[in-house]
């Protein structure tokens, strides 16, 4: 749980270019041809203690990768990866690990044109953590995405994960370090860290953000992740900020996810989760619909209102990536962050003890 202060605080503030992808000739036109780019909405901040300025909406790119998500299709994504930038989106955040690099190549595919208008965030896999590996790692996602430099470099999981070799983190820090004093990436962050983690890498290199799973309802960073954040002047850059399209309001009393679907086996889509996750959404709405904005951008303005806080939205099309754009803009009252807080507990709250990752 965050301190009684913090939570106050919470609650008043609160195309063409690579072989995997289809790409229609319009899509390639159309990247010669910008529309002129909507950003007056969009809202920024400096990336931890860099002169680094990222969107506080942020372009993520899991699905774009389509392992473990099911109906992705490359020409869409590209265009949606387009749409987010024209809509004053400059953060886009991807991984090695989405698609063994897939994701990767989508966004330099996407966005190789606008490189110098762009924050690009990317993650090594807790299985290259050593540093003769994260170096070649490095070297790779650089390929992928089309450019020379990586602005904000992540480790996705802390070294052991899934059965991995537990590579010291003194190592693991000491070449992000070398990496970053050779230009190849501009800062470094972490990804499903603990505060004791964040804590110890801190040790050995600045560390300027870190990246956990984050919503009304998956609130386990509250224990001690965010407040070792605030802390250390860190960037929250919160994941599954609307629980993986359940805050959306799209979903009915039997969520019918296919067994492909990464989101089949996530903790709030399990039985004993799932229908008090419905019976919050529909207390939700009225908030919603009194502020005359829709689901998504109800739960995006309470996790924004945190300070240091960005939100990962993944989009699957164009239409998809301009509407959470649009989530940056709203503002929400003390008394609805407040009511929105209580009716979130009545998910969250029963989470707060099992296993931090969101996966069963």
């Amino acid at each position: 749980m965050l301190a009684c202060a913090e939570q106050a605080l919470h609650a008043a503030t609160i195309c063409a270019g690579f072989t995997g992808a289809v790409v229609s000739e319009e899509c390639k036109a159309g990247r010669l041809r910008m529309s002129r780019r909507k950003t007056e909405r969009m809202k920024f901040a400096k990336l931890g203690n860099t002169d680094i300025t990222i969107s506080k909406i942020i372009f993520g790119g899991w699905q774009s990768g389509k392992a473990m998500w099911v109906g992705i299709d490359d020409e869409q994504t590209i265009a949606a990866h387009r749409a987010a930038f024209e809509h004053g989106i400059t953060t886009f955040d991807t991984a090695e690990g989405y698609g063994g690099g897939h994701s990767e190549q989508v966004l330099g595919a996407a966005l190789a044109d606008r490189r110098d208008e762009i924050v690009i965030l990317t993650k090594v896999g807790p299985g290259n953590l050593s540093a003769e590996k994260l170096v070649a790692a490095c070297e790779r996602s650089l390929t992928n995405l089309k450019t020379d430099r990586i602005d904000l470099y992540q480790i996705h999981w802390p070294a052991g994960t899934f059965n991995t070799p537990v590579i010291p983190i003194e190592e693991t820090i000491g070449a992000l370090v070398k990496l970053k004093e050779q230009g190849k990436i501009r800062a470094i962050g972490v990804s499903n860290f603990s505060g004791a983690q964040i804590a110890e890498a801190q040790q050995f290199g600045r560390i300027d953000s870190v990246q956990p799973p984050y919503s009304l309802f998956w609130r386990q960073a509250e224990k001690d992740v965010i407040a070792a954040a605030l802390r250390l002047s860190m960037s929250v850059l919160a994941y599954s900020p609307l629980a993986q399209g359940l805050l959306t309001g799209k979903f009915g009393p039997v969520h019918g996810l296919a067994k492909e679907d990464v989101r089949s086996n996530n903790r709030l889509f399990k039985e004993e989760t799932y229908p008090k996750a419905i019976d919050a959404v529909n207390r939700l709405r009225p908030i919603a619909e009194r502020n005359n904005i829709s689901m998504a951008h109800l739960a995006l303005a309470w996790l924004l209102a945190l300070p240091g806080a960005h939100a990962i939205v993944g989009a699957r099309n164009a239409e998809q990536a301009s509407q959470n754009a649009a989530g940056a803009d709203v503002t929400l009252s003390y008394k609805d962050l407040a009511e929105i807080e209580l009716i979130g507990k009545s998910v969250s709250d029963d989470l707060l003890n099992v296993n931090p990752a969101m996966w069963a």
